[in-house]
């Protein structure tokens, strides 16, 4: 249980710090309908595939003592995790994010500033109106920051009782021959995952 609240814990931490950068970056891009934004965009969809292991790599180093990030102390913290799996969301965020609000400039956007709304007001009604499809996006980003591992083993280094999550916890019960708690394990992290995408069917059903 306690890994499980803390698996939980962190990846809706690092969805709620991805979303601080994601959305008002895709609201902007939608906005501009221009080369550069079609490039940025291009540029986030093929930053999807990114390798878990890669970013926890190069947030390793940066984390490391004698790293740019060293004097934070955040390496083998949860925050450290936290930073990583947003970094690792990031991408499908944008990328996800800018096709719901660019379709959405099409019909409440273009409407609300005909009828005299300023650009705020426009974007605030959008976001309204919008919300159900952004919640699946965050249902869908969330299991995949809970499901991933490389991240969570290089800087949060596996620490039980403070960095352990569902991942790291199953690859080290395999690595100890232990395939009985990593099956129990696994079957926790399924549950969980099967919830997010009963959710995320409930949310598209409330849309239609």
């Amino acid at each position: 249980m306690d890994i499980t609240l803390r698996s939980i814990a962190i990846s809706f931490s690092a969805v709620l710090l991805a979303v601080l950068w994601s959305i008002p970056l895709s609201l902007a891009i939608s906005r501009s309908r221009t080369k550069v934004s079609a490039v940025i965009v291009s540029i986030f969809t093929s930053l999807v595939g990114i390798p878990t292991v890669l970013i926890g790599l190069v947030l390793s180093t940066l984390l490391s003592s004698t790293g740019l990030l060293g004097f934070l102390n955040l390496l083998y913290t949860p925050y450290a995790i936290i930073i990583g799996q947003a970094l690792l969301i990031t991408p499908w965020l944008v990328s996800l994010s800018y096709d719901v609000f660019f379709n959405a400039r099409n019909t409440y956007w273009e409407l609300v500033i005909s009828i005299g709304a300023d650009y705020r007001t426009a974007d605030l009604i959008m976001l309204r109106e919008t919300l159900p499809e952004i919640l699946v996006i965050l249902l869908l980003v969330f299991s995949r920051a809970i499901g991933e591992l490389g991240i969570a083993l290089i800087v949060g280094g596996d620490i039980e009782g403070r960095t352990r999550v569902l991942t790291t916890a199953i690859a080290a019960a395999i690595s100890k021959g232990d395939f009985t708690s990593a099956f129990y394990l696994g079957g926790i992290l399924v549950l969980v995952l099967v919830s997010i995408s009963l959710m995320v069917r409930l949310l598209k059903v409330y849309k239609e």
